[in-house]
């Protein structure tokens, strides 16, 4: 596997490795367990976009198994181009339009699907 290092970090994918896939320069925030320990995306959820004078897309990304306490970390997780995280799996560009409030989740046969129950987290 390719791999760079970026503030101690080595990631998985190499950043001369990243091809444009989607035509988006928003951001989003994944953790280390997507783009350094190389796991699929196991969850996602999209929340509304920060307006902060930065393109949010309001996607998070996650392998599904962080536990609070590392979520709870910032070390943990970064922000990246949503375009870079497609490149760590593909299989999430068909979602990306969907709207705020909205969660996939990997099922038993490892296909993203519609997570009904999940419920956006309050600040």
């Amino acid at each position: 596997m390719f791999g760079f290092k970026k503030k101690g970090k080595k990631f998985i994918i190499s950043s001369d490795k990243i091809e444009r896939l989607i035509d988006s320069n928003e951001g989003c925030i994944a953790t280390d367990r997507i783009t350094v320990d190389g796991c699929k995306i196991g969850f996602m959820y999209r929340e509304e976009p920060y307006q902060n004078g930065n393109p949010d897309s309001g996607w998070r990304f996650m392998a599904g198994d962080e536990s609070d306490e590392y979520m709870e970390n910032p070390e943990n997780h970064s922000v990246y181009q949503i375009n870079t995280i497609c490149n760590y799996d593909r299989e999430i560009i068909p979602l990306l339009n969907s709207q705020p409030g909205t969660a996939y989740i990997r099922d038993e046969n490892g296909k993203l699907v519609l997570d009904e129950d999940w419920e956006e987290p309050q600040d």
